[in-house]
């Protein structure tokens, strides 16, 4: 009897101590913030042990915006968070609405508008609560357009340049810990160097900085610029680290035709997921492509080029890396789904493969990179300039004459009635010296 009182006063005992728990036994907690500014708007992602319950409201004069976590502990430092968004003043904490949870207070500098989503555990992050903000009153950027003093303008080929991944979306990591963000963002930003050197080529970025944005929008943003081009730069894994190799893809309006393909569409959701795209976790698929018809009418030309594209394309990253694939690949990548403007990805290596993970954090390869991308894409436009640009108009205008035996820069001058640093200049030249077989184009005066 003693023995049976003893365990109902020790269960009794654990009753208690369970109903009078502190919130410091609280079965959530924030592990990180992270606070990640993009042009017109702002991500804020709170990393928690546990699917976060939580609720919101805003607040005016000032703006705030205030996020109560049930079930959290008050854990969290916020004086040590640094905020560069020029839409967040600082992050807070506020009295609770009840026992055992947290109210964090988000000051704002403006009125913006806010979506907040929860996303499960996603590696390499645990689960996540992101606070999307939004300026729907941010200035858009445009196309710059070259204007001449003719009576007819001509303008810059317009060519928009996507650094795959980007902010809470890493991409591919490799085995040393490197990230395919950056590595997309650095020849991308090498590459625009490039293309804004060069008269009546201009460059447009999808992303600046290491920020997210929707795989769905890239196009957008192409679209939106009146792009004649799209280049998507990406850094390939697969499960293993044997494959390696530079590729090439286009859109695919069916199923990857390859298994590395059925790995990309695969990625491409998975850093979707990474992303924490609201519209993803909706699933708005049906509302991600056009209309058949229109895809049957406006993509033939776009594909066209840009199997053209990839080909130039892949015969100048031979000259400097090992080709996974020596020709174009497909598969349904959501960023190459524009039907009005050529679009390929291209893969600059495996960051999954030790070697070329070296190589890709080697500065002197992704210029190599850049400068096979641009030769390609500046021979293309030369080829087949847009008929309302600078390049067609001078293609107009110009010659063209291949270098013989026995010909020299002065030669070609005399002969055409044009002065040698005009032959230089409309030919990129920095030297009097030709090769026999170089295609020259010859300036009209």
């Amino acid at each position: 009897m003693k023995y049976l009182w003893q365990k109902i006063t020790a269960g009794i005992l654990s009753i208690m101590l369970l109903l009078v728990v502190p919130a410091s036994f609280a079965k959530n907690a924030i592990d990180s913030v992270r606070i990640w500014p993009s042009p017109g708007s702002t991500r804020i992602v709170f990393d928690l042990e546990d699917t976060p319950e939580y609720s919101y409201f805003t607040l005016s004069n000032p703006e705030r915006l205030v996020v109560d976590l049930a079930n959290t502990n008050k854990n969290f430092d916020f004086a040590t968070l640094a905020s560069k968004s020029p839409l967040v003043k600082k992050l807070r904490y506020s009295s609770p609405k009840e026992k055992g949870s947290i109210r964090v207070v988000i000051e704002l500098n403006k009125k913006l508008e806010s979506t907040l989503f929860a996303l499960p555990p996603t590696e390499p992050y645990r689960n996540r609560l992101v606070i999307d903000l939004d300026d729907k009153n941010a200035p858009q950027t445009a196309p710059t357009v070259v204007k001449h003093n003719s009576s007819q303008q001509s303008r810059d080929i317009v060519i928009v340049l996507d650094a795959g991944h980007g902010g809470e979306d890493p991409g591919s990591i490799g085995r040393g810990g490197t990230f395919e963000k950056n590595i997309t963002l650095n020849v991308a930003q090498r590459l625009a160097k490039l293309i804004d050197a060069e008269p009546g080529m201009k460059a447009v970025m999808t992303r600046s900085g290491d920020y997210y944005i929707s795989p769905n929008k890239r196009p957008d943003i192409a679209r939106k610029h009146k792009a004649d081009l799209l280049i998507s730069i990406h850094a390939d894994a697969f499960t293993t680290p044997q494959p390696r190799g530079a590729s090439v893809w286009v859109l695919s309006m069916r199923r990857a035709n390859s298994e590395l393909g059925r790995w990309m569409e695969k990625s491409e959701r998975h850093s979707e997921l990474l992303g924490g795209a609201a519209e993803v976790i909706q699933d708005t698929a049906s509302e991600r492509y056009l209309t058949q018809a229109l895809l049957d009418m406006s993509m033939d030309h776009s594909l066209t080029t840009s199997y053209d594209l990839s080909r130039k394309v892949i015969g100048k990253l031979r000259g400097i890396t090992r080709m996974h694939k020596k020709i174009p690949q497909a598969a349904s990548l959501a960023v190459l789904t524009a039907p009005d403007i050529p679009s390929i990805l291209v893969e600059t290596g495996f960051i999954s493969n030790p070697s070329e993970e070296k190589n890709l954090n080697w500065s002197k390869f992704r210029q190599q990179l850049a400068d096979s991308i641009f030769t390609a894409v500046k021979t293309h436009f030369l080829d087949s300039p847009p008929d309302d640009s600078l390049w067609a108009k001078q293609k107009r205008y110009n010659r063209t004459h291949r270098v013989r035996s026995g010909e020299s820069l002065s030669l070609l001058a005399q002969r055409y009635n044009v002065d040698v640093g005009d032959i230089k200049a409309a030919n990129n030249l920095n030297s009097d010296v030709v090769r026999i077989g170089q295609v020259l184009t010859i300036p009209r005066t």
